[in-house]
């Protein structure tokens, strides 16, 4: 059985989700749903985020890895890491999330992406 190969960018996104100081572009290919994440710097997720959703906890599961910027991720149990450029992450469900230093955060998510900042998640 013969395959197409199947080439995308970011730059012409499958949708585009907007918020305040920030942006989720997602791509569909291979079964798979890839989102790209990028903040401005004063962006937060319960504040530019959740807050539209009434929540203070982002309740989506995420992998992906860091190109540029750095954030931190605040657990609910308390647990805070940094994450920046070249990093690999997993950060479970239950958690806050905000860039740290005056320059954009960029992130690929290869987990979560058709869940984050959806119009019909309420996280």
């Amino acid at each position: 059985m013969d395959m197409d190969v199947i080439l995308k960018r970011f730059e012409q996104p499958d949708e585009v989700r907007e918020f305040a100081k920030g942006r989720f572009e997602i791509v569909r290919l291979g079964g798979m749903t890839i989102g790209r994440a990028t903040y401005q710097p004063g962006w937060r997720w319960k504040d530019d985020v959740g807050a539209a959703a009434g929540a203070t906890s982002c309740h989506v599961e995420h992998v992906g890895m860091v190109v540029s910027g750095c954030a931190t991720a605040a657990m609910d149990d308390g647990r805070i890491i940094e994450m920046k450029a070249g990093d690999i992450f997993y950060v479970p469900p239950g958690h806050d999330s905000w860039v740290v230093g005056d320059e954009p955060y960029v992130s690929i998510h290869f987990l979560g992406a058709d869940d984050y900042a959806a119009a019909k998640d309420d996280k």
